[in-house]
């Protein structure tokens, strides 16, 4: 795991009853508990991490909370405070959209820290639909999503996608990513997980240039790509 949270800490405090909430949740409240977390952060389809804390897929919508802080999907929570979903989502649903918090997490197994501002389900929903509805559209790569594999970079502390099958008239392959290159930053972001790659091709404006890195033997590679538009 990349990116792990180690806790959460402005604005918490101690001694929260934990499960005295479990027991009063409606049958349904696993999916209450994922939004409340998806909502305040920005973040999509969290997970319990296998050794303890809440991973989750990749940030969603543009210019949420996580999304300003940088984070990127693969991001797990733990620590004292945050040790699986029921724990962030209890916190979370005692801290007013609007307010600070402090999270500790590690990137490539280094320890850094970033403060996010929570928001509200509606201010979650004006994010998500004018980003849906964006007159420019969504960005195409060129290459298919259900072929591609998270690995590991052989000689560091990072993992990526690696590309298997490329259209051969797609944008990736026309600017001269091939077949097999594992992409570990695209337009800036760190990539470490199918999830959050797809997500920031979406982004991507149509027409735009970014700059891919991709790993292909030994060699790091900086590609330009003019990014096409599905």
């Amino acid at each position: 795991m990349t990116w792990i949270f180690l806790g959460l800490a402005a604005l918490f405090v101690a001694g929260f009853l934990i499960s005295a909430l479990r027991k009063q949740r409606p049958p349904d409240a696993r999916n209450q508990t994922q939004s409340i977390i998806e909502t305040s952060l920005g973040v999509s389809e969290l997970a319990n991490a296998n050794d303890g804390g809440v991973t989750f897929n990749n940030v969603f919508p543009p210019d949420s909370p996580a999304d300003k802080a940088g984070l990127v999907g693969g991001t797990a929570c733990d620590g004292h405070a945050v040790r699986n979903i029921d724990d962030i989502a209890s916190l979370l649903g005692q801290t007013p959209a609007g307010k600070k918090i402090e999270v500790t997490y590690l990137r490539d197994g280094e320890t850094r820290k970033a403060l996010l501002t929570t928001i509200s389900h509606d201010q979650f929903e004006l994010l998500a639909q004018s980003f849906e509805n964006r007159p420019a559209g969504n960005g195409s790569l060129g290459f298919q999503d259900t072929e591609t594999k998270i690995v590991r970079v052989a000689g560091k502390n990072v993992s990526g996608v690696k590309m298997n099958v490329l259209s051969a008239s797609g944008p990736a392959a026309l600017a001269g990513i091939q077949t097999g290159d594992v992409v570990t930053e695209f337009d800036g972001v760190p990539i470490r997980n199918r999830g959050e790659f797809l997500m920031r091709v979406r982004r991507a404006i149509p027409y735009s240039t970014v700059n891919v890195i991709v790993v292909r033997g030994t060699q790091q590679l900086e590609i330009p790509v003019k990014m096409g538009k599905r």
